[in-house]
């Protein structure tokens, strides 16, 4: 914890905008299959949406319980081995090139750190997490040196790699009644809040990141379930979350598809430009003095009151706050392994359509949907009017593995028929482009957010769960609180300083997973 100071000051440069009290005042997907030769499973360990009925639809909390129980059930017995693993077969570092569609509007990398320095705060991850937290530590602590590092350039990560959509609250509880209503009602708030602070950086710092709230839609394809969203709906509004239910008819009328039997509608759900709000978020750190140095990967981290961070080059940096924002990377590094497992999700995008083309769709609301599916696809139209798809089977490969490229056109072929499904008339429109990104999922489906380390001085956030692209910069700003010592104003929080449940090591990991994927093969529908 460092002294701060409570004046908000908005970074220079960046007149006006100030954080705020936001949040302070009220308080798997699987593929029918199992495991390739090469070690790729395909399943992902949560899905976006609501909870379904009947054995034939996995809730993403049933899913990831059973698989973990897999895992479990399979490491009994091998508790040496699985002590052993990170020992003996280490995940290996490495830097996968992001070459998204949205990476096309990312910044020109800094140059690396080129000799050994020392700062109050060091943030290994250029992504949303680490850019948003040296922002609002920059708010706090006007006088401390904050220097985050990059392995590659920011925005590499699944920051850059996303679906674009900009939803509230977090995976575990999207569209989902708990037993927690306040609770609830507190996190849609809180992320609700933040898009508007998206919006307010967005015109201080004069960077347009393309965000527009037409809401979402999540659409529902049995008859059973979207009669069931009808009370789920009712539920929610009550306890102070609005969401529409939306019939058939209007289902179709919004987006243009006749596949669904109905959908919720959230009004304060959005979708923006993944590459360009990274973009912002740098511009805003660069102008708060942060030290921002790309292409700095880091290789060992020697734990300590202060931290001595040595990078490829040789170079260190010391300092007695160190901050984790490197999500599905984190376990390469040593740390999180247990936490969250890093699973391969796939987007791919059109060329912008003709008039014509747009009109054949009938996507009037032109607000991004996500289906409800255990293999859950999701769809956007941006603003020059392409079409982006991602989602379905996804891949978890051995040990923190890389998928081959093979398979990289494998599943832009499904995400094309997926396409042609929802909108004949795109049949003859191939993808301009499709990409891979690694998402951090814990086996709650849940985040986690706080401190731990021998000397409490290690700062963390993972698991966002598919939810990343407006949580990421709530969780910078709660960690650049919980660094200037205002831990109070987070007490309500559920994923506060804790850890997702147990996930156990190579090889018990892998083979758990592929028991889930057998299991789903059978019920998922």
């Amino acid at each position: 914890m460092l002294g701060a100071t409570d004046e908000g000051f908005p970074p220079t440069g960046t007149p006006g905008w100030k954080y705020g009290t936001l949040g302070h005042s009220t308080e798997a997907i699987t593929e029918a299959g199992g495991a390739d030769a090469n070690g790729t499973c395909r399943a992902l360990l949560v899905t976006k949406g609501r909870s379904n009925s009947g054995m034939g639809q996995l809730t993403r909390r049933e899913l990831v319980k059973r698989a973990g129980l897999a895992t479990a059930g399979i490491a009994t017995g091998g508790v040496a081995i699985n002590a052993l693993a990170p020992i003996v077969a280490p995940e290996r570092l490495h830097v996968d090139v992001n070459d998204s569609y949205w990476s096309r509007e990312l910044p020109q990398p800094n140059p690396p750190l080129r000799a050994s320095i020392e700062a109050d705060v060091a943030i290994i991850g250029g992504g949303l997490t680490g850019l948003s937290t040296a922002c609002y530590l920059h708010q706090l602590l006007p006088g401390k040196r904050v220097v985050l590092l990059e392995a590659h350039r920011c925005g590499n990560g699944a920051s850059a790699r996303n679906g674009a959509m900009l939803l509230p609250s977090t995976a575990d509880r999207y569209l989902q009644p708990s037993a927690q209503p306040t609770i609830d009602r507190r996190l849609h708030e809180l992320t609700v809040g933040n898009i508007a602070t998206l919006r307010t950086l967005q015109t201080t710092v004069g960077m347009d990141a393309e965000i527009e709230t037409p809401g979402a839609v999540h659409v529902l394809r049995s008859t059973d379930d979207a009669r069931n969203a009808a009370v789920d709906a009712i539920r929610l509004t009550d306890s102070g979350i609005p969401v529409e239910h939306w019939t058939r008819e209007q289902t179709a009328a919004a987006i243009g598809t006749h596949a669904y039997a109905g959908a919720l509608f959230i009004p304060a759900a959005g979708q923006l430009h993944p590459g360009k709000l990274v973009a912002l978020w740098k511009q805003a750190a660069a102008a708060a003095g942060v030290g921002i140095y790309e292409q700095t990967l880091v290789t060992q981290i020697d734990e300590g009151a202060t931290h001595s961070l040595t990078t490829a080059s040789g170079n260190i940096v010391r300092a007695p706050v160190l901050v984790l924002a490197t999500n599905a990377y984190s376990s390469a590094l040593g740390y999180l392994r247990r936490a969250a497992a890093a699973v391969w999700d796939y987007v791919a995008i059109t060329p912008p359509l003709t008039a014509s083309q747009l009109a054949d769709v009938g996507w009037k609301s032109r607000a991004p949907f996500d289906d409800d599916h255990t293999e859950v696809y999701y769809l956007g139209l941006t603003r020059d009017n392409r079409v982006h798809i991602g989602g379905g089977p996804v891949d978890y490969v051995f040990n923190g593995g890389v998928p081959t490229p093979d398979r990289l056109v494998e599943r832009h072929r499904r995400l094309h028929a997926a396409l042609v499904r929802l909108y004949p008339s795109l049949v003859d429109v191939a993808f301009e482009t499709g990409w891979a990104g690694a998402v951090d999922v814990s086996l709650d489906a849940s985040p986690a957010v706080g401190r731990m380390g021998r000397n409490d001085n290690v700062y963390y956030a993972i698991g966002y769960s598919g939810q990343g692209v407006n949580l990421t910069s709530v969780f910078g700003r709660i960690l650049a609180e919980l660094i200037a010592g205002h831990d109070d104003r987070w007490q309500w929080l559920p994923y506060l300083n804790r850890l997702p449940p147990y996930l156990p090591n190579e090889p018990f990991r892998w083979l758990g997973i592929r028991a889930e994927c057998a299991f789903v093969r059978t019920f998922d529908r």
